[in-house]
């Protein structure tokens, strides 16, 4: 009785013990199953270096065949692109919805013809015109005006002798172009330091990021109305703004009178070296050589002075963070796949 008992008992905990392994295997098995797709699925605004490295190897070759060629002919085509990706982004995110015409008769404008857009040279479209032209012919239907337009503002500060960095890629184009959506999220000629902080912080940006982005002011140029009241009428002071080089004020009074002067005349941001991409503009703002009073005040403002002073000391320094903060700009705002996002033909037009 005994020995039948015990065989009994071992039987049954062995029966038992099976069991719940069986459960504990379906149970792993469900538990992996749930969690696959978690583990694997591509997050629907991760973008990549090699996103198109199959459907279009060649892409930043035929983008750099353009950039390198627009720039020799029109330098100026490397601070309008540059400009024109940071209006990009700073609206409806980086989706080449600032590329998007007006259509015809229609009053709903188009985001490149908001007033605060009135001034974007056409060289900068014309790059992108072309770069899309030609990435069409070699891949088409593949690459976006999105992607196109952030490699070609990453190749013009790099041939302005800034630095070269990776452009990660897989951004669609935005079905959505409104010019009043600009004024809200652009920044002004006049802004203050806590205006700007509040808009690059609601783009998810940093302090660090708005000292370092405003660094793009070392090419390029403003016309005279971005500044023409700080020379004559600051504040309403009807004095100057004291926060100019006297130097720099006169320079600047001559190509700009104070009224019913020519509306073509523009003033480099970088008095020094327009036309290089270098760390010379944050060295003209300690001298008080900011050309737009939301430039100089970057200086002024003890939060953002020490990044200032920081950054005109070292250029390797400037370079490096730059790269970053494009590259973190560059995400703003990311359309991908057919339900956010479409992938134009003419960059100027929405997909019918």
């Amino acid at each position: 009785m005994s020995v039948s008992s015990s065989s009994s008992s071992s039987s049954s905990s062995v029966f038992v013990f099976t069991c719940l392994l069986i459960i504990c295997l379906i149970t792993l098995h469900i538990t992996m199953c749930v969690a696959k797709p978690k583990n694997t699925t591509r997050s629907p605004r991760q973008l990549s270096i090699d996103y198109y490295a199959k459907a279009c190897p060649q892409l930043e070759q035929l983008v750099g065949s353009v950039t390198s060629q627009q720039f020799k002919e029109e330098p100026v085509s490397g601070p309008a692109t540059i400009r024109l990706f940071f209006h990009d982004c700073f609206v409806e995110g980086c989706d080449a919805s600032i590329l998007i015409s007006s259509k015809p008769g229609s009053k709903m404008l188009a985001e490149k013809d908001a007033e605060d857009n009135r001034d974007l040279r056409g060289e900068g479209f014309e790059t992108i015109r072309k770069a899309k032209a030609l990435v069409e012919s070699r891949c088409p239907g593949v690459v976006s005006c999105a992607d196109i337009l952030a490699i070609a503002a990453r190749d013009y500060v790099h041939l302005a002798g800034g630095p070269y960095y990776q452009v990660k890629k897989g951004r669609w184009d935005g079905r959505r172009s409104m010019a009043s959506s600009v004024a809200s999220n652009i920044p002004r000629a006049n802004s203050t330091v806590d205006q700007l902080l509040k808009l690059f912080s609601s783009k998810g940006l940093t302090l660090e990021d708005l000292v370092v982005l405003s660094g793009a002011h070392t090419m390029g140029f403003a016309h005279c109305d971005n500044f023409v009241s700080r020379l004559y009428d600051y504040h309403g002071t009807k004095q100057p703004d004291p926060a100019i080089d006297p130097r720099l004020l006169k320079e600047l009074r001559m190509s700009c009178p104070h009224s019913g002067g020519n509306t073509d005349i523009v003033a480099p941001f970088d008095v020094t070296t327009p036309f290089l991409f270098d760390h010379a503009y944050y060295g003209n703002l300690v001298s008080k050589l900011g050309l737009l009073a939301s430039d100089q005040a970057l200086f002024l403002d003890p939060r953002t002075k020490p990044l200032v002073q920081a950054l005109a000391k070292d250029k390797h320094n400037f370079f490096q963070a730059f790269a970053e903060a494009m590259e973190k700009m560059g995400s703003i705002g990311v359309k991908r796949g057919r339900k956010h996002g479409e992938k134009r033909k003419d960059c100027s037009m929405h997909i019918s």
